[in-house]
């Protein structure tokens, strides 16, 4: 039985790329990055010549590891991937949500840097979160993330003292 969440995996093609997005825009923090070229790699993605470029990196503040949720990039080096379609409906596509104190401020930052939006900031208006606001973005690859900015009511102690 699972204890906690270590991370989420996003298969990248361009690792430098995807690095700069998601700590110089996005603001998470860089772990570290390393080459995973070794029969324990290969065995575990089940690719006898597989060749990978990875980074870890994680929300400011949080200890990386066990005990939080990191955002894991990997590149596939070998075998070499080919670019498949990341629409959001396509059965086995996914999405990644972040928390924001300012939806508002985090937007117009992101929008400054050229970010691609998918909807401008959304009041949410039914369900558990009513009252929040949200919006999907596409990272470099089109992998579509989501900016949450819980309703006071859902807040936790930590995001209210951010």
């Amino acid at each position: 039985m699972p204890t906690g969440i270590w991370h989420t995996g996003l298969h990248v093609s361009d690792l430098d790329r995807s690095i700069a997005f998601y700590r110089d825009v996005l603001g998470l923090e860089l772990v570290h990055v390393q080459d995973q070229d070794n029969p324990y790699t290969r065995k575990l993605v089940g690719y006898p010549d597989a060749r990978l470029r990875v980074a870890q990196l994680a929300v400011p503040g949080e200890r990386p590891g066990v005990s939080s949720h990191d955002v894991e990039l990997v590149q596939y080096l070998a075998p070499a991937g080919t670019r498949q379609d990341p629409a959001r409906y396509h059965p086995g596509s996914a999405h990644l949500a972040f928390v924001v104190h300012d939806l508002r401020a985090t937007y117009d930052r992101m929008t400054a840097a050229g970010v691609r939006f998918v909807s401008p900031p959304n009041r949410i208006e039914a369900g558990v979160n009513l009252g929040g606001w949200c919006c999907y973005l596409l990272d470099p690859d089109d992998i579509t993330l989501e900016l949450v900015q819980p309703p006071p009511h859902r807040l936790t102690d930590t995001l209210e003292d951010a």
